[in-house]
């Protein structure tokens, strides 16, 4: 092992469509999604300690170190391989917390993929995402590190053929909690579920190909949008431009354009308070190869 220092970017990630398709008995919700990560997140930097110790270096307002996920992703680590060595972690946040974009869930599973390679521990990606599913359900798919059709809780996942698009991103200055809208009464949660036939990677019409994108919707923007009229206000602001769509549990927004051109003429078009900003879509993550299919 030769590398004592390593950065990677912790992607964001966006659902291009969830839909809500059950509850189950313990209380979990059941779903389907369509993920696809961005050019554009967090950037972290991991330094190699020898003593076994574990800190994140960067102050992040509101998140101790204690209950972050980095940390304890480094420390899941630890504890299932036994390895002694440690690391010092920073984290540059671009990402807002309670956005929709994955952001906590990404920096975790950057820093499993990090420390498999920094620490030598030669972990396959299988072991890594279901160890990453003990840290949270969005986890999984970004150690997996490919676009992705999913069910279950989100930890289901198959390989997934979108077609090149750049994003135009709207993030509201509200941060909205996950557990609030998976706990609104008027959620739906008895969305019919897609029949997908054959590969979703290869070798057939993608999802967003078929017209598929005007039959989805993601069930939580109604009830995040009746709770924060912020959320709303910013798929006004993006309605003129196409049809966007909210992120997660929101609170930031998206829409799809063509090429980067359009991306960037709807962000200079908008007259707006809110940070805004355009990334391309990702094929893979860029930390894939650091961990074994």
């Amino acid at each position: 092992m030769s590398e004592r220092v390593l950065r990677g970017l912790a992607p964001a990630k966006i659902n291009l469509f969830l839909h809500i398709t059950g509850r189950r008995e313990d209380g979990y919700h059941t779903l389907q999604t369509a993920f696809r990560m961005l050019d554009h997140g967090d950037m972290l930097s991991f330094v190699l300690r020898e003593d076994g110790e574990v800190r994140r270096v960067s102050e992040l307002a509101g998140v101790e170190p204690e209950h972050d996920l980095v940390v304890r992703a480094a420390r899941l680590l630890q504890a299932r391989t036994g390895c002694r060595l440690g690391v010092e972690i920073g984290v540059e946040k671009r990402l807002p917390m309670g956005g929709g974009l994955g952001g906590g869930s990404s920096d975790a599973a950057t820093t499993l993929l990090a420390l498999n390679r920094l620490w030598g521990l030669g972990l396959p990606r299988q072991t890594l995402q279901e160890w990453a599913l003990t840290l949270g359900a969005d986890v999984p798919f970004f150690v997996f590190g490919r676009s992705a059709f999913a069910e279950g809780v989100g930890e289901a996942l198959r390989p997934l053929r979108i077609p090149p698009a750049w994003y135009v991103v709207v993030e509201p200055p509200v941060s909205v909690p996950t557990v609030e809208i998976f706990a609104a009464k008027d959620l739906t949660r008895d969305t019919k579920p897609i029949i997908i036939a054959g590969s979703l990677a290869e070798g057939s019409p993608s999802l967003f190909d078929s017209g598929l994108w005007n039959a989805t919707r993601n069930d939580m923007e109604a009830v995040a949008s009746r709770r924060y009229p912020q959320v709303a206000a910013a798929l006004e602001a993006l309605k003129p431009f196409g049809t966007p769509r909210m992120s997660g549990s929101g609170a930031c927004v998206f829409l799809p354009c063509p090429d980067e051109a359009k991306a960037r003429q709807v962000v200079e078009a908008l007259d707006h308070d809110w940070r805004v900003w355009a990334a391309a879509g990702l094929d893979e993550h860029p930390l894939l190869t650091w961990a074994e299919d």
